[in-house]
């Protein structure tokens, strides 16, 4: 590594990568929350295990519908200025959810939540794109990406003690964790807009010669790596890779989203308390905060990608499915955590493929939906879950579906990525030949 690489890569990281990443907390805790608030919320405004699973999952309804629109604004407007918006929008209607009255406002605000949110990840990683060259691209994105277990790692015990001040100021304990945990992302909303930078001649703080070398490094990967998708939407609504990577990316994020949102009730069925529940609830997250940081670290070292994503999410369907075979909590927990370590580990990995077979015009787009299809597994797989859960007594059947979803996602990917391999390994962007195909 050359000297001015060393200090280019320095300087961008620390800027960005820890600002981002409590951005990150901050949305992910906001997005999730409400698996907590169904432990005491769900009694108070009557709602049943499939209700509050639809109303859970109508989040990632209007995601997916503003998702690719979100992130061509993002283009358009620019990451900074945009980044800030979604963040102080869902910071407010997060807030807005203290004051649902029964099932109706519940599934408004959560459509609302979703479409305010929408772009948020998929701009992010975008935005990564036009400032790390590839073999920095997996770290920074797991170290990002860890946002997503630590918000329960961090957020479960919060919410587990702001849930046990039932009565204060005349409120719920769920309504007064909506309004706490809502103000950190319109906070941190005004923070984006001072301190990220739309391209890297915005950098104020690199040198001219650091400037010089990021903008040609990045240049010359776009010009180097293979391109299986060019600028269009048609052609990104006709493309089978992106299709084939949003079905597999609905059985990766599956696993993360039934975790989410009805680990707590799993753990409140250990008959615990509250507060016991959120310590606990933040265990299997734990385990995947600290998976997701070293795979992907051990992922950009190797430079390889392949085994790094199936190994991973043969664990995590191992996990979760197990977790159903048995009875005694701690047996139960510790799979739990194997499920959730597996996940998150494989996620930055997987982030990892579309900016080597996607075209840099079609990028944005491109990961928005992949990113879109595939998080409509965060509205199926609740209600899926809550309907098994109303008709049999337990969370079970629904988490088996989940680890099916995951089993697809494994073979789908194992597909995807051998036919890569053959090219040249373009997946680990060695291919030199570039080339147009839709």
């Amino acid at each position: 590594m050359s000297d001015i690489e060393r200090s280019t890569m320095r300087k961008v990281i620390r800027r960005f990568a820890p600002l981002l990443t409590l951005c990150f907390i901050a949305a992910f805790l906001d997005r999730v929350n409400v698996g907590f608030a169904a432990i005491t919320m769900n009694k108070d405004l009557g709602l049943s295990s499939a209700a509050f699973g639809l109303g859970a999952g109508l989040f990632f309804l209007g995601y997916f519908f503003f998702e690719v629109p979100s992130n061509m604004a993002l283009e358009r407007f620019g990451a900074r200025l945009w980044i800030a918006r979604i963040m102080l929008s869902w910071g407010i209607l997060s807030g807005a959810t203290a004051f649902v009255q029964g099932e109706t406002s519940f599934y408004i605000v959560r459509v609302l939540l979703g479409i305010a949110e929408a772009g948020f990840f998929p701009g992010v990683i975008f935005f990564l794109t036009l400032w790390l060259p590839k073999s920095y691209r997996a770290g920074v994105v797991g170290s990002f990406m860890a946002a997503m277990p630590l918000a329960s790692v961090f957020g479960s015990p919060v919410s587990g003690l702001l849930m046990s001040l039932d009565g204060m100021f005349g409120m719920h304990g769920w309504q007064l964790m909506f309004l706490i945990e809502a103000a950190p992302s319109i906070v941190l909303a005004f923070v984006v807009l001072k301190v990220l930078r739309d391209s890297p001649d915005d950098a104020e703080w690199l040198s001219a010669a650091e400037k010089q070398w990021l903008k040609g490094t990045l240049e010359q990967e776009r010009r180097e790596h293979q391109v299986v998708v060019s600028h269009g939407l048609m052609n990104i609504v006709r493309s089978p890779v992106i299709w084939l990577l949003a079905v597999a990316y609905f059985g990766v994020t599956g696993f993360n989203y039934g975790m989410s949102f009805f680990l707590p009730q799993i753990v409140k069925g250990f008959d615990l308390t509250l507060v016991q529940t959120g310590f606990v609830s933040a265990l299997p997250f734990v385990a995947g905060a600290v998976g997701m940081i070293w795979w992907s670290k051990r992922s950009d070292r190797s430079g390889e990608r392949r085994f790094h994503t199936l190994f991973p999410l043969v664990l995590a369907v191992i996990g979760l499915g197990g977790s159903t075979l048995v009875a005694a909590p701690v047996l139960k927990l510790a799979l739990l955590c194997l499920a959730s370590f597996g996940v998150f580990s494989a996620l930055p990995v997987f982030w990892t493929l579309p900016p080597t077979i996607l075209g840099p015009a079609a990028l944005a787009a491109g990961i928005a939906a992949i990113n879109s299809i595939g998080n409509l597994s965060g509205f199926v797989n609740p209600y899926v879950v809550g309907k098994i859960k109303d008709a049999t007594g337990s969370f079970g059947g629904g988490l088996q579906v989940i680890a099916l979803f995951g089993v697809i996602a494994i073979a789908i990917l194992f597909v995807v990525t051998g036919r890569h391999q053959q090219r040249k390994d373009p997946v680990d962007g060695s291919a030199a030949t570039a080339g147009h195909r839709s």
